[in-house]
Parts: C-alpha cells; structure tokens; sequence
C-alpha cells in the first residue's frame, strides 16, 4: 500500500512537472539590451522577467540577452524588433531617432523639472502617444511599452572649466550622439557639437577630440571618464534620460488577454526599477567623482532659467524639422502641466 502510494505520488509529480514544462513552452519572450550587468536596463529586465514568469505561473518564459548577443546597435536591434527575431529591446531617443525622429522629444531641454514630474509624465498618456505613432510608422510591427530610466539626468561635464551660465560653454567641443536634437542643443548654446560613438569616448576625451560630453554620473563613473580629464561636472539636468522598451507588436497581441495583462504589469515593474535604480547607484558615483578631485556644481534657480532661456530656440526647431514634432510636442507639454498640477495638488494635502 505504501509502495503504491508513493508510487501514485512519484507519477502524479511528474505529471505536474510535465504540464509546469508544458505551461513554460506556451510562450518565449527574448529580451537583449545593447547594456552590461552594472545599468540600470539589466535591473530592469531581471524584475520584468521575474515577475512575468511568476505571474503567469510558468506559462511564460524570459530569456535575457545582455550585450549585443543578438544586435549590435538601435537601428539593427530595432529592426530585429519589428521582424520578429527579437521580442524585447531598449533604446535611447538617439538610437531610436534614425526610424521614429521624434522620440528626440525626450531630450528637448529643461522641460521636465525633477524625478516626480518625470515619472508622472512617463507613466500616462504621453507615453500612450508615442506608442501609438510608432505603430502606425512601423506597420503595427514595433509597440512601446514603457518609458523608464538609463542613467539619471543629462548634465554638461567637460575637460576644461567650471559652468555655471551658457557663455561658458562656447567654443567648448562637446560629444553628441548623431541624431539632430542633441547637436542642435549644443549649437545654440555656442558649443561645437561632435558626434562620437560611446566606445570611442573615453580616448577622445583623453585626445582632446572634444572638451566634454552630455551624460549622467553614474556613466560618467562607470566608464571612468575623470581617468581621460573629465573634471568639471554641472548638475543643469537638462535632460531625463528615458529608455524607451519596446516589443514586437504581433509577440504581443498574440498572447490572450490575461498573458497580455502580466507582461504589461511586467513593464509597469521593470519600469518603476529603472527610476529607482539610478538614485541609488548616483549617491556612490557622486561621491567617487569628488573625491577623485571632480569639480561639481549645482546651478542656483537663476542660473537654470538662463540656461533655459538660451536652449528655447531648440523647441521651435524641433517643431518645425522633426516629422511627428508638432503633435508629439503638444502631447510633452500638455503632460508636463498637468503633472505639475496634480504634483502641485499633492504637495498642498501633504504639506498642510
């Protein structure tokens, strides 16, 4: 009798493994990021695949691909994306902008104060928005998810010299990604923008190929720029450095409904790591930076509206030579507003 039971017990187990198994193979999703274990992307994929795979109770799996197992950059990871052989990607606005330009609306300047109004924005109807003219321009083949974060904020850091108001910046050559918005920043600023790819930073840095560059600290310090000269670092913030996550469009609505509803939930998980993955990783980078001798300076209210001021020409070019900038810009500015009524709102109940 014992015998028989275990033996029923033994088979009923593997039963449960066969169908657990069964369950696992109903759907692969296979993520990559162009990124290493130390970025805030690869935080984000391990919440997201460990959510989804637990929350759909095995029926989906996640295979994550770091580094560029899969594609080498966003224009080929992109179109991967929308064939079919890569299911989930990040980019940035500068390698998404060759197929989808206005994405460069996440590096208009000044725009977005802090991390509240960031994060408001990023999680409501702006991004919706986007998502939306990405698949009309894609075919339906290549759908946004969500918008998170790959770094903190933008910040001018150079090789030269303190800056503390715009004319501090002329004549400075600063590193640029290719995409148009960023270079047009940087001109109107009175810097010379110069497009260099990320690996060949450092040595330019250190060639004096260019002055400076627009990047968090936490790459800053991950890529040991102060070991090329880096030195002077301005916390302007001009720029929330969004990481777009998108994901095969058919992958997706060929899930049902209730698989659908996980993977979105996924993204939700995945997106709210990003935001708190940076905040954390910037205290000890900052704190490296200036104990390496690094010249860190916060820009008093004054001098950030300057600093404004002198980059509003960007909006109207962006408006009027970026394809999709008009609506994609109303759609910024109008979240913008109402996240600072609702934030402003906040504060009013919570303060008093």
């Amino acid at each position: 009798m014992l015998k028989g039971l275990t033996t029923a017990a033994l088979t009923a187990a593997l039963l449960a493994g066969s169908a657990i198994t069964a369950a696992a193979q109903d759907f692969t999703i296979r993520a990559t990021a162009n990124s290493n274990e130390n970025d805030e992307d690869y935080d984000g994929l391990v919440v997201f695949k460990n959510h989804v795979e637990n929350a759909s109770n095995g029926r989906i799996a996640v295979e994550l691909f770091i580094g560029t197992q899969l594609c080498s950059g966003g224009a080929e990871c992109l179109q991967g994306v929308s064939d079919g052989s890569i299911d989930v990607f990040v980019t940035t606005s500068g390698g998404a902008a060759g197929i989808f330009p206005y994405v460069q609306v996440l590096d208009l300047p000044y725009l977005m104060s802090d991390d509240r109004v960031a994060e408001h924005v990023l999680s409501g109807d702006f991004t919706r928005t986007m998502r939306n003219m990405a698949l009309e321009d894609s075919g339906d083949t290549i759908r946004i998810m969500t918008i998170g974060n790959t770094g903190g904020w933008r910040n001018f850091a150079n090789t030269q010299r303190r800056v503390t108001q715009p004319s501090d910046l002329e004549g400075l050559k600063i590193r640029t990604v290719v995409a148009d918005l960023p270079q047009e920043l940087v001109k109107v600023l009175g810097a010379a923008p110069t497009p260099i790819s990320w690996p060949e930073l450092f040595t330019s840095l250190q060639t004096g190929v260019v002055d400076g560059s627009k990047n968090g600290i936490t790459d800053i310090m991950g890529m040991k720029f102060p070991d090329a000269g880096l030195e002077y670092l301005t916390l302007d913030g001009h720029a929330y450095m969004g990481a777009i996550w998108v994901m095969n469009n058919e992958k997706f609505m060929g899930m049902p409904e209730d698989m659908r509803r996980v993977v979105a939930d996924g993204f939700y998980a995945l997106q709210q790591a990003t935001f708190a993955s940076p905040k954390r990783k910037s205290i000890q980078a900052y704190e490296d930076f200036v104990a390496g001798g690094g010249d860190l300076y916060v820009p008093t209210p004054e001098e950030k509206e300057a600093f404004r001021e002198a980059a509003s020409p960007v909006f109207d070019w962006f408006q009027e030579n970026v394809e999709g900038g008009p609506e994609i810009f109303e759609a910024l500015t109008t979240a913008v507003e109402e996240a600072e009524a609702d934030l402003a709102a906040e504060y009013e109940a919570d303060l008093n």
